[in-house]
């Protein structure tokens, strides 16, 4: 079965961390911590403006000895991210994510609501699981009983 975004890798409601454009960047690093996440949406008036990660912080600001207090979520961040549709199959998210070299994809409903984030790693299991259900498929055609419960 090809997994879809919702419901197979995102199958509730879940509350998007998320952060303003003018906060410092040491607020966002809190926040991700707090919230034990490696990324957090940037919004304004209610709208996906961008994303900043832990990555972004390290390189953008910790390599470079910038003031965390003072440097803001605006300067660091990516403007206007890469985003996937509920209904998108989760391979193509993933290509869309190693294509971009990215790893957290906002996922954005027609009306421009965000609904979640997933991560490459949410993206690798539900892929991973939809090949373990395609080889045992396969595995009981090809034999004519389901798979591992031959005696």
């Amino acid at each position: 079965m090809q997994r879809r975004i919702v419901p197979h890798i995102v199958s509730g409601p879940r509350e998007v961390a998320r952060i303003g454009p003018s906060a410092a960047v040491s607020e966002a690093a809190r926040r991700m911590r707090e919230r034990h996440v490696a990324a957090l949406l940037v919004m304004e008036d209610g709208r996906l403006v961008g994303i900043v990660t832990e990555r972004d912080i390290v390189y953008r600001v910790v390599a470079e000895e910038r003031d965390a207090r003072a440097v803001t979520v605006r300067e660091i961040m990516t403007p206007d991210p890469v985003t996937a549709r509920p209904d998108e199959r989760a391979i193509d998210a993933l290509d869309k994510m190693r294509a971009g070299h990215f790893r957290h994809l906002p996922v954005v409903g027609e009306d421009g609501r965000v609904i979640a984030v997933v991560s490459i790693r949410d993206l690798h299991e539900a892929v991973r699981e939809s090949l373990e259900e395609e080889l045992h498929e396969a595995e009981s055609y090809i034999h004519g009983e389901p798979y591992g419960l031959a005696g």
